[in-house]
């Protein structure tokens, strides 16, 4: 999280600017506050994508599909203008720690927690492919534990932008370390490529956070 810069929005539809959460390749995540004070993320496309047609009608789609789950294990969307000049999607800003930084911080999760974890992503994907969306791009740090279950993050853009992605650098959206052999291969992709992350037998999400990864201090 950093201060505003002289090159960030302090403004993004009704949403005052508050700090930069974060920076990817498809664009920036802001902390917004809406005028009654609501926290906000808010993730912005860059702007050379906005002027791709492709990317605006996948950009639409995700918005569309996102505004369609349940909530439950996902950020709820606010608000969106896929249409806007640099489009942009807010969703409910979920405060506290990613998994990744959890485990940085504290350790392998506890068998208990870890069981939870899995149970909780498992539901959360179910809601998510049920609307038609691949995350392809699940990692603990788009994971936030929750008490009753993980949130997961950080999935519009990547979705909305992986065509255009590929037009523009030729390369796959995705993070290495997590992702599907399929992504890493320029495959088609479906709900598998976000189960294989998710795979406690594997070296990826869950495996990050086993208790034979570190030791707790």
């Amino acid at each position: 999280m950093s201060e505003p810069t002289a090159d960030d929005p302090s403004r993004i539809g009704p949403f005052r600017i508050e700090r930069r959460l974060g920076q990817g390749g498809m664009g920036r995540v802001y902390l917004g506050r809406s005028p009654s004070g609501r926290a906000v993320a808010i993730k912005v496309g860059r702007p050379e994508l906005a002027d791709d047609a492709d990317f605006r009608r996948r950009f639409t789609r995700e918005v569309a599909a996102a505004r369609a789950m349940s909530g439950a294990f996902t950020a709820a969307v606010v608000d969106a203008a896929p249409d806007a000049p640099s489009p942009w999607l807010a969703t409910v800003y979920v405060d506290g720690m990613s998994l990744s930084q959890a485990v940085a911080a504290h350790g392998p999760c506890p068998s208990a927690e870890l069981r939870m974890l899995g149970a909780g992503l498992t539901e959360a994907l179910a809601a998510i492919h049920g609307v038609g969306v691949i995350h392809r791009d699940l990692k603990p740090s788009n994971v936030m534990p929750a008490p009753d279950g993980p949130v997961v993050i950080d999935f519009g853009i990547s979705l909305a932008s992986e065509a255009s992605a590929l037009t523009l650098t030729g390369s796959t959206v995705g993070s290495p370390g997590f992702m599907s052999p399929e992504q890493c291969g320029g495959l088609a992709i479906g709900p598998a490529t976000d189960v294989f992350v998710v795979d406690p037998a594997g070296r990826d999400l869950i495996g990050s956070c086993r208790p034979w990864r570190r030791t707790r201090e």
